[in-house]
């Protein structure tokens, strides 16, 4: 399971497993799975979370696996939003994100499903995605018919021996919390993105940390700003400008025993991106580091 000490590598006597610092990366559109997990391996890094874009192709598994294998990288989970149009802004996105829609809801729960699929055949241990903006009254009929889509994609993820992870950011953690346990089963848990939170005006992470620590299994190691237009979201930026308090939040995944992926994402290309994520390497390595030898 993720967050196990299982992957963290063979420990030393005393010693405290860590997590394994990675990166996000696409196979979707023009990139083929052996340019998606070369570029993890040329940044030095051992796992990854892998976007498939949001129709999962089945045919690509065994050149995935042959990739993974050849660059020893461990795909910790992959991810698909599915298909329909996607708005990231407070105005459209209650209506166009997740799993809360109901227009596109069953194409997008049969796009998870494939992903599933795809990483069985990978022996991937997670699928995870956006919900959307859960409505935060459970009396509301949407919220239930969001924990019924919730539910339906997690039994078929543990049929075939996976977690489920949810990604915050469109909801509170206390609305996450209540969806978590309203679905019932027992393999449903958190991708906790950093900064989602606070672009989101959701909340932050280590008051998420409090909420939702013992479900997450995955976190986006990003940054961001708080938003101020009413209407779109905060602006994502580098690790470490942000209003993130990396040092706690690694201090907090310490107190908790996480041992699992911290997954650097950077959303923004070209040659600015790489730097960023080599910036963010350095920096989490310390933290990490610092925090996890102090545990000893």
């Amino acid at each position: 399971m993720l967050g196990s000490a299982v992957g963290a590598g063979l420990l030393r006597a005393g010693e405290t497993a860590r997590p394994r610092l990675g990166v996000v990366t696409s196979i979707a559109g023009a990139s083929t799975p052996e340019q998606a997990i070369a570029k993890v391996h040329a940044l030095g890094l051992k796992t990854c979370q892998i976007s498939a874009g949001p129709a999962p192709d089945l045919q690509i598994a065994s050149a995935l696996k042959s990739a993974l294998d050849k660059y020893q990288v461990e795909a910790t989970a992959i991810m698909t939003l599915g298909p329909g149009r996607m708005i990231w802004d407070f105005s459209s996105g209650p209506k166009t994100i997740g799993l809360v829609p109901a227009s596109t809801r069953t194409a997008r729960i049969n796009a998870l499903k494939r992903a599933s699929d795809l990483a069985k055949s990978c022996n991937v241990q997670a699928v995870h995605t956006h919900c959307g903006f859960i409505p935060e009254t459970p009396n509301d009929p949407l919220y239930a018919e969001t924990v019924d889509a919730i539910r339906e994609v997690a039994e078929y993820c543990s049929q075939n021996g996976q977690l489920f992870l949810m990604e915050t950011g469109q909801e509170t953690p206390i609305t996450m919390l209540r969806a978590i346990e309203d679905a019932g089963t027992s393999n449903i848990n958190v991708n906790l993105d950093t900064a989602n939170l606070i672009l989101y005006g959701k909340g932050e992470p280590l008051g998420a940390l409090e909420v939702l620590g013992k479900y997450v299994r995955g976190l986006h190691a990003k940054d961001g700003l708080y938003p101020t237009d009413p209407k779109k979201l905060g602006r994502e930026v580098a690790i470490g400008q942000g209003r993130v308090n990396f040092p706690e939040v690694v201090k907090a995944l310490c107190k908790l025993n996480y041992a699992g992926p911290i997954t650097i994402e950077r959303e923004i290309s070209g040659p600015q991106q790489e730097a960023d994520i080599h910036g963010a390497i350095k920096f989490l390595e310390t933290l990490i580091s610092r925090a996890y030898s102090q545990a000893l």
